[in-house]
C-alpha cells in the first residue's frame, strides 16, 4: 500500500461521497432486496454484484464516465446507451430499473454516488468496513490484496474496497475508512512539497 511517511489528513478526494439523494436510492434498492430476500435468499449478493459490476465499468472505462456524466444528452439517449451496456453486461432487472429511473430523474450522474452508497449500506449490514480507495490508474489484483492486508494489519476487520480512479492524483493512493483519511498520492506530496517552500521563502 503506502510507505510509512503516509500521512493522514482531512482533504477531501474526488471519491464519489454519497450524498443524501444518492442515499435514498440506495435505501430503496436494499428495500428491494429485503422484499426478495424470502424468495431468493441470494439477491443481496446478486445485485450487489451486478451493481459492481456497473462501478467498475464507471471506473475504469472514461467514455461510460463521460457519458454517465453528460447533462446534453436526452432522456432517450441515456436510456438506449446504459442499457444496451446493461444487456451486454449482464446485469438483471433490479440495477436496470434503478438505471431507468435515474435516467428518468435525470440523476444519471449520480450512478457513481449510489453504487458506493450502496456498498456501504451492504457492508454495514454485513458487519463489514468499506475503505474508499482512490488511484490514478486501476487497480491489479495484486494491489487489491496488498491494500486489503494492510488495512487488516492496521485493525481493520472484514474489509471490502470500493474503488475510485482520479488521473489527477498523478500517481500513489488515498484511502479513506470511517473517520481516517491516508493520503499517498504524488499530487498530496507535491502540494506539501510547495507548502514547505514557500513557507522557507
Amino acid at each position: 500500500m503506502a510507505s510509512a511517511s503516509t500521512d493522514i489528513v482531512s482533504a477531501s478526494v474526488k471519491a464519489p461521497n454519497p450524498t443524501g439523494v444518492a442515499e435514498r436510492y440506495a435505501l430503496a434498492l436494499l428495500g428491494i432486496v429485503d422484499d426478495l430476500r424470502q424468495k431468493e435468499p441470494g439477491a443481496a449478493d446478486r445485485i450487489g454484484a451486478d451493481l459492481e459490476t456497473l462501478f467498475r465499468l464507471w471506473r475504469e472505462d472514461a467514455g461510460f464516465r463521460a457519458f454517465v456524466a453528460d447533462p446534453r444528452l436526452d432522456a432517450g439517449a441515456q436510456r438506449r446507451g446504459a442499457f444496451a451496456l446493461v444487456e451486454k453486461a449482464g446485469i438483471g432487472t433490479e440495477v436496470r430499473n434503478l438505471l431507468g429511473v435515474l435516467i428518468v430523474n435525470r440523476r444519471l450522474g449520480q450512478l457513481p454516488a449510489v453504487a458506493a452508497a450502496f456498498g456501504a449500506l451492504l457492508s454495514e449490514r454485513r458487519g463489514q468496513q468499506t475503505a474508499q480507495v482512490t488511484t490514478a490508474h486501476p487497480l491489479s489484483d495484486t494491489q487489491r490484496a496488498q491494500i486489503t492486508a494492510r488495512l487488516t494489519e492496521a485493525g481493520f476487520s472484514g474489509v471490502q474496497l470500493q474503488e475510485t480512479v482520479d488521473p489527477s492524483l498523478l500517481g500513489g493512493l488515498v484511502v479513506r475508512i470511517g473517520s481516517r483519511l491516508y493520503d499517498n498520492s504524488i499530487k498530496s506530496k507535491l502540494q506539501r512539497l510547495q507548502y514547505a517552500m514557500k513557507g522557507a521563502a
